[in-house]
């Protein structure tokens, strides 16, 4: 059966240079794990590749036939935006995939699919470094909102609480303080290290 990974961290930690480096690499037979958001495209973003973009109709309707298996819901100064994964029939057993997500999402996968099928990826950097990203980030941005980037930083401190951290059964993390590759080269090997193991018939 194959795992299923989550790429985790704070905002602008890295992942989605970690998870990008990681697709980019081609690992065997991966494939992306795509959720769903209701929020709006930023530039540079591809409906399908980074998220499948949708509105609360389409995620209600879902929701309606037992379809979502997990959702989270972040208060934001435009309004209300969902990210949420739907059992729909695209994740297949016998395939690995590796998605982005939240503590919360990890653990509601990891109940849905069980504990030996989805792994997470922690990704983290310091404040300093991370804060500085998401102001850049955010100036790229037609419309920025720093008001917007300082709710993110300050939940991230309650979202990602050592305890959460703990109880979520995380063990293994990776910096991403210095260059990407160095991360994502990390992370790369530590999943072929889990998908070799399972070739010989090991578990860990």
């Amino acid at each position: 059966m194959g795992r299923i990974y989550i790429v985790i961290g704070k905002s602008a930690a890295g992942k989605d240079s970690v998870y990008a480096g990681l697709m980019k690499k081609g690992l065997p037979d991966t494939e992306a794990l795509v959720i769903y958001t209701t929020r709006p495209k930023r530039s540079g973003e591809q409906n399908g590749r980074e998220y499948y973009f949708t509105d609360e109709a389409h995620m209600n309707e879902l929701e309606a036939a037992g379809k979502i298996i997990e959702k989270r819901v972040y208060p934001t100064v435009h309004g209300d935006w969902y990210y949420f994964t739907a059992d729909e029939g695209r994740i297949k057993d016998d395939v690995t995939y590796i998605g982005i997500g939240t503590l919360e999402s990890f653990v509601r996968l990891k109940k849905y699919y069980g504990e030996e099928r989805v792994c997470p990826l922690y990704i983290e950097c310091d404040d300093r470094t991370r804060l500085l990203r998401s102001v850049e980030r955010e100036s790229a941005q037609a419309a920025p909102s720093y008001a917007e980037v300082c709710r993110r930083y300050l939940a991230d401190e309650e979202d990602f609480s050592e305890e959460k951290i703990r109880d979520a059964g995380i063990e293994v993390r990776f910096r991403n303080d210095k260059t990407v590759d160095e991360c994502v080269k990390a992370v790369s090997d530590h999943i072929k290290r889990l998908e070799g193991e399972d070739h010989d018939g090991k578990r860990l």
